[in-house]
């Protein structure tokens, strides 16, 4: 239901598909990339070990993106800031996909990570714009399933890409993504109500302080973290070290992703009978076990990429329970000030991605094991936060 406003010429369905679509864009800066990883020493030289860091500079970018756009939305007008984003991230990814040398798109993707990281900064404040309470709590709690599985789809779509062109067209791609998207935002920019982030006077200080946001936001980064480090070195571990295909990536992940979809269906029934707060810590120990069972594996054999397939399913499941509710209680706790409490949602679980994988890199040639055990220690930190503290909250069941 639509909250009491002027009439707007777009429709509120159009609106939120826009910020879906951008939201969508711009995480997926990294994860249509990855399939092409391993392959970007053949044609821009140096070596698998330094490619990886296309994928943490482009993170490291995003996190410092998140608290820029934070802050600027809390100052200036949202909507111009989401439209001038998208276009600069069409533009650097436009050149990217022109570049001759690894350390050159090492470099550019700094600045084309901080660019997409608006979107998911304005998008929840944009819903709550446009819906009532009830409404906007449900489409949040959409936004965030979809940033949850965006990590599990996109590389599905890049290897294809790789396989049918080459390695440039996932950054043409979004380049064309992006661009349409600022247009379109152009068009229907008036029917967007004009504001600034709520609680624009506190600034951060006073998110960093709550001790409720911290702790759903930070077992969020922890579990959405450990998994994005097993997928962002997982290519070049199936590859290099453990003889097998990017075929075999994208199984495991097709089979996550099935896995992911019917937990997070099931999420809201869980919700419901258990609560939020069980919910979250039954899903975060999920996914944790399932990364220490492939720790396991890479301990006794670690050769075969088969195997890591119905492991990561248990990852993913995990996942996918928690990740709903677990986004939703995060952003609720950030009180009226939206803008910032989805900037540092956000920036938690792309400093920890962006961190883990910087870690691993050095040994992602070695076989499966250190890359397991950064992404097996990550998850299961979000297990401990949980644990060891409590929420102020009364756990919270739906009426559905």
């Amino acid at each position: 239901m639509s909250a009491s406003s002027p009439t707007r010429a777009a429709p509120v369905w159009l609106l939120l598909t826009l910020v879906v679509l951008s939201t969508t864009v711009g995480l997926a800066g990294t994860d249509l990339v990855l399939p092409a990883v391993p392959s970007l020493p053949d044609f821009l030289g140096g070596t698998v070990e330094r490619s990886q860091l296309v994928l943490a500079t482009f993170s490291f970018g995003s996190a410092i993106g998140f608290i820029c756009f934070g802050e600027l939305g809390a100052r200036m007008d949202s909507r111009w800031l989401l439209v001038a984003s998208l276009l600069g991230f069409a533009i650097l990814s436009a050149t990217a996909a022109s570049t001759t040398s690894l350390d050159s798109l090492i470099g550019q993707r700094f600045f084309q990570g901080l660019f997409a990281a608006a979107p998911a900064v304005f998008g929840p404040g944009i819903i709550r714009s446009l819906l009532d309470e009830r409404g906007a709590l449900r489409a949040m709690g959409l936004l965030g399933s979809i940033e949850s599985i965006v990590p599990a789809l996109a590389p599905i779509l890049g290897y294809w890409l790789l396989i049918t062109y080459n390695w440039q067209a996932s950054f043409q791609l979004t380049a064309v993504l992006a661009g349409l998207l600022s247009v379109c935002w152009l068009a229907v920019l008036k029917s967007v109500p004009s504001r600034r982030a709520r609680g624009a006077e506190h600034g951060y200080r006073r998110l960093v302080r709550n001790t409720e946001f911290l702790r759903f936001a930070g077992s969020q980064a922890f579990t959405l973290g450990g998994l994005l480090i097993f997928v962002f070195g997982a290519p070049a571990v199936i590859t290099t070290a453990m003889d097998g295909s990017l075929s075999d990536f994208v199984t495991m992940q097709v089979l996550g992703i099935s896995f992911f979809i019917v937990a997070a269906n099931l999420a809201d029934r869980l919700v419901a009978r258990f609560g939020s707060e069980e919910t979250i810590k039954a899903g975060s120990l999920m996914s944790a076990v399932g990364l220490l069972l492939i720790v396991g594996y890479a301990v006794v054999d670690g050769a075969n990429p088969k195997v890591l397939w119905p492991l990561f399913l248990i990852v993913n499941l995990g996942l996918g329970v928690r990740g709903p509710p677990g986004f939703y209680r995060a952003i609720v706790a950030s009180g009226d000030d939206d803008a910032r409490g989805a900037a540092l949602v956000m920036l938690f679980i792309l400093f920890i991605a962006a961190a883990g994988t910087a870690i691993a890199a050095p040994f992602i040639s070695i076989g499966l094991a250190p890359l397991a055990i950064v992404a097996c220690v990550t998850s299961w930190l979000s297990v401990a936060l949980l644990y060891a503290t409590n929420s102020t909250e009364k756990t919270t069941k739906t009426s559905n």
